[in-house]
């Protein structure tokens, strides 16, 4: 009982510790913009930007999705053979051997 009693006196301890830690640390933040002198003066400078102006890009051509959806068919297809071949002749040489397709980064 006399462990029980030492922790919670500790714990209301540490409790209020930090409330008045947090209270100090608020109370001189909500202070220091006030004690900053206000500016009157707004000056406007046009829109700007860091980098210059955007610089127009090439025009890409469009890939149809037909031509994407068979790249990614024929990867599948690749992937689901060498699974399978894997799965048949186990071997540390097709677990660690590069993959055929080009969709491969």
């Amino acid at each position: 009982m006399e462990m029980f009693l030492m922790v919670i006196c500790m714990s209301v301890f540490g409790l209020a510790v930090t409330v008045i830690a947090f209270g100090a640390a608020t109370n001189q933040q909500a202070q220091a913009p006030a004690a900053q002198p206000e500016l009157d003066t707004v000056v406007h400078v046009g829109e700007g930007r860091f980098f210059g102006d955007e610089a127009a890009r090439p025009v890409q051509p469009q890939v149809p999705v037909e031509a994407l959806l068979l790249q990614i068919d024929s990867h599948v297809r690749l992937e689901q053979a060498a699974a399978e071949s894997f799965l048949e002749y186990p071997t540390a040489a097709l677990l660690h051997s590069r993959t055929v397709s080009p969709l491969v980064h």
